[in-house]
């Protein structure tokens, strides 16, 4: 967590500094991807060459400050995770989005997660975005649509589901790579299920203090986790108390 918030600050910083955001869009995109690799939370080409893809500006509401290196509220409690924390997420999972594979995108929110899956598994392979606020499936759409990944939403190797994250989306399970972008209180069995053999799993877990969690199962069908970093995410929960939390 201390290097994680580290970079952040630093990044943020720096572009501030060297007015790197009156640049255009996808100048601006590509100068968040190239601090992100200076200070050593990007070290894959494939995952800079996602990001700079995928151009952030196209997932975060008007007024927000898409290439800051800080969570962004979206509505209805949720958020959108920082820059640093996509990155790293992706770097974890880079091995289980190679083409062919299949993704599951929990708590999918503005999509930008989600279109960056559907690009590394290809159209032949699926990347599958769940999410439980109609509104938000609704705008991830849209925003999905007008990146370099729309064309998958029209093939079908991507797609976006209304539904509680916490049960998965089991119609396309088993999954090589699975993404919670909400803290649970402990790991969902249901997610667990729907992970292949070989796959993997990373999920923020805990309460008043999260883990970032690496989950592997084993091709036995074992399974381990691993602590990678403490973490601050919005919990997994039920639409209800999403919409009712302050």
């Amino acid at each position: 967590m201390y290097y994680l918030l580290c970079t952040m600050f630093l990044l943020v910083g720096t572009l501030t500094q060297h007015g790197l955001w009156s640049s255009g869009a996808s100048d601006k995109n590509k100068a968040m991807v190239e601090q992100l690799q200076r200070y050593g939370v990007i070290k894959s080409t494939k995952v800079a060459e996602v990001m700079e893809t995928i151009d952030r500006g196209l997932f975060v509401p008007p007024g927000g400050s898409p290439y800051f290196d800080s969570p962004m509220a979206i509505g209805y409690n949720a958020t959108i995770s920082a820059p640093h924390m996509h990155a790293a997420c992706l770097e974890l999972l880079e091995d289980h989005l190679q083409p062919g594979m299949r993704a599951l995108d929990v708590g999918s929110g503005t999509g930008y997660l989600t279109a960056c899956f559907a690009l590394m598994v290809g159209p032949e392979g699926r990347a599958v975005g769940v999410e439980h606020i109609p509104e938000l499936v609704a705008s991830s759409t849209e925003n999905i649509k007008k990146s370099a990944a729309g064309p998958q939403l029209s093939d079908g190797s991507l797609s976006i589901h209304i539904a509680d994250g916490r049960e998965g989306w089991p119609e396309l399970a088993p999954y090589d790579c699975i993404h919670v972008g909400a803290a649970a209180p402990q790991i969902p069995e249901a997610l667990i299920e729907q992970l292949k053999p070989g796959g993997r799993m990373v999920i923020p877990v805990g309460t008043v203090f999260q883990e970032l969690k690496v989950v592997d199962k084993k091709l036995d069908g074992t399974v381990t986790v691993r602590d990678e970093t403490s973490v601050r995410y919005v919990p997994l929960t039920s639409k209800d108390a999403q919409l009712q939390s302050n």
